[in-house]
């Protein structure tokens, strides 16, 4: 199981009681404002075969202090201890944890300690590609000034974070990861490109119009087809993208 950010963050003494049983707890101040806190315990179920009343399971909190005090902004749950390799809390390092939380001074001082800022977590997404898909441009500029890499393959379809953020019409990422190398024509094993993504998963609205925009500025290759040959002005043809159509049309090397 695992919870991303709520929408409303939990007040520090509204945690389960039944947590302060546990078998062992650990917490860390990331910064004056940020504290993490890890928890091993066994889940007492009325099963006693059950895998979860056999199994040590391991809770991560990230706490944040707000006006009305300390404040769960993240939560994630491995269940069981002994199948996460160490230093992930289902799949996710401390920085992964930070992103997703979008707390950027963590991840400072994560980056100062010598994290790992290319790790992939359980879904294989790192950091660069969480803070894209997030449409987080501030913890993105961060991650590359520290040194994460925008070339990195990722997510289950064998991708990218620029194929992410063009997906999602992410344009200020888009723009972002373009600046800081991410391969253009990468081709992701649906067989599709940051070009193609913009057009077949996108709306054809004004978002995707300026990602696709930014794409052909920057050079990609318009003629990479898909697995059927339809290269992306076929593509934005058969979707009536009006907009896209001229875009490509106009953009050298089409026909």
């Amino acid at each position: 199981m695992s919870f991303q950010r709520r929408p409303e963050a939990r007040k520090f003494n509204e945690l389960d009681p039944g947590l302060r049983r546990g078998d062992e707890y650990f917490s860390v101040s990331l910064s004056d404002q940020v504290v993490a806190v890890t928890a091993f315990f066994h889940i007492h179920l009325p099963i006693p075969d059950h895998i979860l009343s056999r199994e040590i399971a391991r809770l991560t909190l990230i706490f944040r202090l707000e006006a009305n005090g300390w404040m769960i902004v993240y939560s994630g749950i491995s269940i069981p201890y002994h199948l996460v390799q160490e230093g992930e809390v289902y799949g996710r390092t401390p920085v992964h944890v930070a992103t997703y939380a979008r707390q950027r001074e963590a991840i400072k001082l994560l980056a100062k300690a010598g994290a790992d800022l290319g790790l992939l977590e359980h879904d294989r997404y790192d950091a660069v590609t969480i803070a894209a898909v997030a449409d987080d441009e501030d913890t993105l500029r961060l991650l590359l000034a520290l040194g994460a890499s925008a070339k990195l393959t990722t997510s289950r379809y064998d991708g990218t974070a620029l194929i992410a953020a063009a997906h999602l019409g992410h344009v200020g990422i888009v723009r972002q990861l373009i600046a800081a190398g991410a391969p253009l024509d990468h081709v992701n094993n649906l067989h599709w490109t940051a070009v193609i993504e913009a057009v077949v998963l996108g709306d054809g609205g004004p978002r995707h119009q300026a990602t696709l925009r930014a794409l052909i500025d920057a050079g990609a290759n318009l003629q990479l087809a898909d697995r059927y040959g339809s290269t992306p002005l076929i593509l934005a043809r058969q979707r009536g993208y009006t907009a896209m159509v001229k875009m490509l049309e106009g953009a050298r090397g089409n026909p």
